[in-house]
């Protein structure tokens, strides 16, 4: 059964006032237990959770502490298209938007990510707009089987594609997937979305197609502003653990993207604060020990910092936001304004002095591995 019909499933009236009536007794009591059952995640996610945020926020350092150790890995995005099919609302790439419309070819995405390894990088995002003909799955393998050599880990965050495809990129090399829901309320999810991606039940199945191809990560998340981040972030945990139990051999990893600036000049309908993030990202440290934490530059410096003790475990640093921005920052449109502007060995200073350790590589493919055929 897709993550889609257990949505569909789910009595989302019961979820609401069960986080309504909750009280900070249920939620200590949660807090003392090291298994959370899914029913009992509202509470987690609770206004009286609120309450117990710093018991939750020491809680979640420790659980991290003891299945990361002190490692924060660092990793960098490689825009290699901004061309869109879709009018979403909210993004900077939306067909509608009138910006410098750049595709890279493969030997410029190469020069991009050489500039990336210069600096230290071995974790790479290769990111692109939702349009499979200006940059398809062909050219992503070219650029994939160029890097393998060179990076650790390739992820993906890309147009969603059938389990052929993945399938083909994972022999290829890239070893995560990363693909945002956005939001995980159907009509919300209907309003602010215009194109393919307006398929609801596409997008939820593309993520398992990903599990399907094996994939060693699968990150998920909602983003952060379309509408209330308690019941998002309930049914994001619950979507991490329906991937966890369902492709155990994959590990999950939770974003937490919030809404930023972009051309378009969309404004969030339902703002999430800093204590909400923080909120949310202590909470679903909780639900999954084994979990990936991601927080990228979409967050301000001092925030970033704030939360690096909690349950951090990736972070990106010097980001750009449009294809070909590492070798010229204004030469085609974003997607969107990042927020913390420091380069990469500011970050990692900035981890050391959270008392962590920062790591460039913690992954080879060579360690788990047979050569591909």
């Amino acid at each position: 059964m897709s993550f889609a019909a257990v949505i569909d499933a789910l009595d989302l009236a019961q979820l609401r006032k069960q986080m309504a009536q909750a009280e900070p007794a249920q939620v200590a009591a949660l807090l003392r237990r090291d298994r959370i059952a899914d029913r009992e995640l509202p509470l987690l996610f609770s206004p009286a959770a609120d309450t117990l945020l710093e018991t939750m926020a020491r809680r979640a350092g420790a659980i991290t502490a003891h299945r990361f150790g002190r490692i924060v890995n660092l990793y960098a995005p490689l825009y290699v298209s901004n061309v869109c099919v879709n009018n979403c609302k909210y993004c900077g790439f939306a067909r509608r938007n009138q910006i410098n419309r750049t595709v890279l070819t493969v030997d410029e995405a190469v020069k991009e990510a050489e500039i990336l390894h210069a600096e230290g990088f071995r974790h790479i995002l290769l990111v692109s707009g939702e349009a499979p003909r200006a940059f398809d799955v062909d050219q992503l393998e070219a650029v994939v089987k160029k890097l393998v050599g060179r990076f650790a880990s390739i992820s993906i965050e890309v147009f969603p594609m059938d389990l052929n495809d993945y399938r083909r990129l994972e022999r290829a090399g890239v070893d995560a997937l990363v693909l945002y829901q956005e939001t995980y309320d159907r009509e919300v999810y209907a309003s602010v979305h215009e194109g393919p991606k307006a398929d609801f039940d596409a997008r939820v199945a593309a993520i398992e197609h990903g599990g399907e191809a094996g994939f060693r990560s699968l990150g998920i998340g909602a983003l952060l502003g379309l509408k209330d981040w308690r019941e998002e972030a309930v049914l994001t945990a619950l979507h991490g653990r329906y991937l966890a139990k369902r492709f155990w051999r994959s590990r999950v990893a939770f974003s937490f993207p919030r809404l930023r600036p972009a051309p378009g000049g969309y404004q969030p309908p339902a703002p999430v604060g800093d204590r909400a993030l923080t909120h949310m990202l202590a909470a679903l440290r909780l639900v999954l020990h084994d979990a990936e934490v991601v927080v990228s530059t979409r967050e301000p410096a001092a925030l970033r910092d704030s939360l690096i003790p909690l349950g951090v475990t990736r972070m990106s640093a010097g980001s750009k936001t449009n294809p070909g921005g590492y070798r010229d920052p204004e030469g085609s449109g974003q997607q969107f304004a990042v927020h913390d502007e420091r380069g990469p060995s500011e970050v990692a200073k900035a981890i050391e002095s959270a008392g962590r350790e920062p790591v460039w590589k913690d992954f080879d493919a060579a360690f788990i591995d047979a050569p591909k055929t």
